[in-house]
């Protein structure tokens, strides 16, 4: 008896939403397609996507809080 093959699971592409099949038949994985892939690229190389930070005082301590 053969064993069914396991479902394709399916989540969210990270770029526009839609469906994305996550299994090795889609290249583009987790993005739903080539486009989602290459808008998603885009965005890092131009620092669209950016992480919200201050730099600390020059006089403030680096490292582990607790040992300040």
């Amino acid at each position: 008896m053969k064993k069914d093959p396991l479902p394709e699971r399916q989540v969210v592409c990270p770029a526009c939403g839609g469906p994305s099949i996550y299994s090795q038949r889609n290249p583009f994985r987790p993005f739903c397609s080539e486009r989602c892939k290459n808008n998603d690229l885009g965005a890092w190389a131009s620092e669209d996507f950016r992480l919200p930070a201050e730099a600390p005082p020059d006089d403030a301590l680096y490292g582990d809080p607790k040992l300040q």
